[in-house]
């Protein structure tokens, strides 16, 4: 009953135990489904079933091919006119023989049909359908399985076949968003991935017209050159998802994280300085899957055609060069990239500036294809070329789908070769879910969006913003290259600036322009750092700031970018807080610079006469706000906007002094999550004990505004969100200021913090943990900087150390990036005043952000 675990055991091992290629890949596939095959008969001929009836494989195995844990899918195809319902002994029969496979170890996906069952199953599941186009005999009569073909061949429906299979990959496509390039893609089911290719030939095989690549390309449908990297890309593919299923030991499609490491080191790949084995891996990976979507464009594009029966869609001249076909630009001829190199840009510029054009057609396609040698370093330093490819960043409409289509055939790597050395690049700081030239061209995106009116409802602030800018084309080129030396080792922000230096000066920007796009790249991080890490309420911070910027045209251009780049790296990292922040630090920074520094005094009283004017609003009794205001310092009214100075006011004028906690927590007012407000006699874990109640009930802290009154009391206030994206935050504030306000009771020992599991992609790229503590600029408190791998708990262990050293929080700024973390305190307390204590803290704090062993 083992011999056919044992076989398939020895031809693993056969196979782990030699270099692992494409070609030792292919043949393992062979053998794996050879020895199925065998067992599979020998099972069918001891289960005594009609003569009439036929084990047939279907599916991927009915390829002949079998991946080590894939399904093995059967079809027990019944005699005509057998009743649905079955007599027993043919029932025992067949349950017999499903049981008996999976004794001995045959993992069968199986379904017992008639013909006339079968067809009918085909009409209404075009993914049974598909199953059945790829049947291969493995028992029974060979003309009832001829017949079986026959009919099931007869049955399709061709162009309605390819219609659905078009809309599947499509719906399959947008489940992985479109692109080939996710950090932990599907080879079987991502866009570029081995189901492209199996789509392909189910269509081809439906029309009758081949089922390898080599028929395709006798039939004229691809060239002898695509049929040959066809093969040799699905083999990548297969090899690499053969060795995931060895290593993972369970069908594993994905190239996850986990993975990607040990199959690189099987494949005998090692680190190059500072590139992982891995990412050597996966540029191997999206430079196949790439080409696979290339060349998946250009067949489907060819038999759609072909299917249509001839029927050519209109065609209309759109210059001597080009043609519009049905909405497809097409080359009036093969040979016109070779002939004339500077149609290759022109053809995106046309793409970007003609109404009504939507996407290349197959000969188009093809032409660029195999026009990439003759896009050289003459080709780029074509004046003509340059010249074609500013009208394309300052066309009216179109750039975000004409970069997309130039990175899709190549076209772009090999116009700014800088930029190929990106592609595919991953990026492993636990907060970029998308390669280095996804990021780039969805931060294009994103730019582009803010000067769309369709978009406005989106970023308010940005479109009206990007609506006055003067050149847009100056934001476009600071997307394209903001990232662009990622990988290289060294400051990516100073390298790209070089870059972006040497593409102004080639395309004839200005010195002023060439100094803003310059300028965008080198200090692309900068407005972030300053919003999210330093205190917006002290003068000195926007001054030191806006010195920096220097005037209002670079501040829009920076904000801009930095908002488009925050929103590019992960639908995870932005949020509506850290969106104010940035606006905050804009709005400031801006008055600055318009000759209007901020007079800190006149700032804070015209706040508290609008907080008093929201208070009478709300029919507060006059001098409501005196009781707590008397006990307040500066730095809280500097901290806090009219509205917040209002609401504190308002809830507790009447508890004053009072001894118990009081909690008041509402809707916050930048769009997500709560506001919450604490007032409580300050003790040393205050901090701690409230960072503890929020870790426990699955918040996630945004910001904290930390204030001890002059006699005692800290009045504290958090912007939280639920880690449950579901959450209607207005539901949970009752709970949260009962909850919390009891909490704050409690005495004894701190809890520990709650245990959670890491994510992957936190275990598979642990952050190296740092701790900064410095003296601020005036050396009247310090500045504490800490960075780690996010996880469940982070907060309040930190919190923790803090407590048990009688640190005091003045200031907390959270920023959490993706699943890392870039916390800055403003912290003061003895412990500080001593090189030891000070030592043994950053020691513990470490400690507390390191991983769980």
């Amino acid at each position: 009953m083992n011999a056919y675990r044992e076989g398939k055991q020895r031809l693993l091992q056969a196979f782990a135990a030699q270099a692992p290629t494409a070609a030792r890949a292919q043949r393992l596939l062979k053998d794996l489904a050879q020895h199925t095959d065998a067992a599979l008969r020998a099972l069918w001929e001891q289960a005594a079933l009609p003569a009439q009836a036929c084990l047939i494989a279907v599916g991927g195995y009915g390829r002949g091919e079998l991946f080590p844990h894939s399904d093995v899918d059967v079809l027990l195809l019944l005699p005509s006119g057998t009743d649905s319902h079955m007599p027993g002994p043919l029932r025992e029969s067949l349950e017999r023989f499903i049981t008996d496979c999976w004794d001995h170890g045959l993992e069968i996906g199986s379904s017992v049909r008639t013909l006339d069952e079968c067809l009918e199953e085909a009409r209404k599941d075009v993914t049974v359908q598909t199953a059945l186009l790829e049947a291969r005999r493995l028992a029974g009569p060979a003309a009832v399985f001829k017949r079986f073909r026959a009919e099931v061949q007869r049955h399709v429906d061709v162009p309605a076949f390819l219609r659905a299979k078009t809309l599947e990959a499509q719906q399959r496509h947008t489940k992985f968003e479109d692109t080939p390039y996710a950090l932990e893609p599907n080879c079987k089911e991502s866009p570029g991935g081995l189901r492209d290719l199996q789509l392909l030939i189910w269509i081809a095989r439906a029309a009758g017209l081949g089922h390898t690549w080599a028929a395709l390309a006798q039939g004229g449908l691809i060239t002898a050159l695509e049929s040959r990297h066809l093969h040799r890309n699905e083999a990548t593919l297969k090899l690499i998802r053969c060795l995931l299923h060895c290593q993972a030991g369970r069908r594993e499609d994905r190239l996850v994280f986990d993975l990607q490491a040990a199959v690189a080191q099987q494949l005998g790949l090692q680190a190059q300085g500072s590139v992982r084995a891995s990412e050597l891996l996966m540029r191997r990976y999206y430079w196949a899957a790439k080409a696979v979507t290339q060349l998946n464009q250009i067949l489907l594009l060819n038999l759609s055609e072909r299917i249509a029966g001839g029927v050519a869609p209109p065609t209309v001249p759109v210059n001597e060069r080009f043609l519009d076909r049905g909405g497809l630009i097409e080359v009036v001829d093969d040979g016109l990239y070779q002939r004339e190199p500077q149609a290759i840009l022109e053809t995106f510029v046309l793409y970007a500036n003609v109404q009504g054009l939507k996407g290349l057609s197959s000969r188009t396609l093809r032409a660029l294809y195999n026009a990439r040698q003759v896009m050289d370093a003459r080709w780029r330093a074509d004046p003509v070329n340059r010249q074609q490819f500013m009208a394309i960043l300052r066309a009216p409409q179109g750039q975000t789908h004409a970069f997309r289509l130039m990175n899709q055939t190549s076209v772009l790597g090999r116009y700014l070769w800088v930029f190929r050395a990106i592609v595919g690049q991953m990026q492993h700081d636990l907060f970029h879910v998308y390669t280095v030239d996804q990021h780039i061209l969805m931060v294009l995106r994103n730019v582009r969006r803010f000067l769309l009116p369709e978009h406005a409802h989106e970023y308010p602030f940005c479109s009206q913003l990007a609506a006055q800018f003067d050149d847009p084309a100056l934001l476009y080129i600071g997307a394209l290259f903001h990232d662009v030396a990622k990988g290289r080792g060294g400051d990516h922000s100073q390298l790209g600036a070089q870059e972006v230096r040497r593409f102004a000066r080639a395309h004839k920007l200005s010195k002023v322009d060439t100094e803003l796009v310059e300028f965008l790249v080198a200090k692309h991080l900068r407005l972030s750092q300053v919003a999210q890490k330093e205190d917006l309420s002290d003068p000195e911070v926007i001054a030191a700031f806006a010195a920096e910027v220097g005037d209002a045209r670079h501040l829009t251009a920076l904000y801009l970018l930095t908002v488009a780049d925050i929103r590019g790296t992960s639908p995870k990292v932005w949020n509506a807080w850290k969106g104010k922040l940035l606006e905050d630090c804009y709005r400031l920074t801006l008055r600055h610079l318009g000759g209007a520094p901020v007079n800190r005094e006149a700032e804070i009283e015209a706040r508290k006469q609008e907080a008093r004017q929201l208070l009478a609003l709300r029919s507060a009794l006059p001098e409501t706000e005196a009781p707590l205001w008397r006990t307040l310092q500066l730095s809280y009214f500097a901290r806090h906007e009219a509205a917040e100075l209002a609401w504190h006011a308002r809830e507790l004028w009447r508890h004053i002094g009072a001894p118990q906690p009081v909690v008041r927590a509402r809707p916050s007012p930048v769009g997500e999550g709560l506001q919450v407000l604490v007032y409580a006699r300050d003790v040393p874990d205050l901090f701690a004990r409230i960072c503890g109640y929020f870790d426990g009930a699955g918040f996630n802290i945004l910001d904290a505004k930390i204030h001890t009154s002059t006699d005692g009391v800290a009045l504290d206030t958090f912007q939280v969100i639920s880690s449950d994206p579901a959450t209607l935050h207005r539901d949970l504030v009752p709970l949260v200021e009962q909850k919390l306000a009891l909490a704050l009771t409690q005495t004894g020992p701190l809890p520990e913090p709650r245990r959670a599991r890491l994510s992957r992609r936190v275990k598979s790229f642990p952050y190296q943990p740092r701790v900064s503590l410095r003296p601020d600029e005036r050396a009247q408190a310090w500045v504490l900087s800490l960075s780690a791998s996010d996880r469940a708990g982070l907060l309040y262990a930190i919190a923790r150390v803090l407590a048990k050293h009688h640190i005091n929080l003045q200031l907390a700024k959270i920023s959490t990036l993706g699943e890392r973390v870039e916390d800055t305190f403003l912290v003061s307390g003895a412990a500080l005043q001593h090189a030891r204590q000070q030592l043994q803290v950053e020691s513990e704090l470490l400690d507390a952000l390191a991983l769980p062993a």
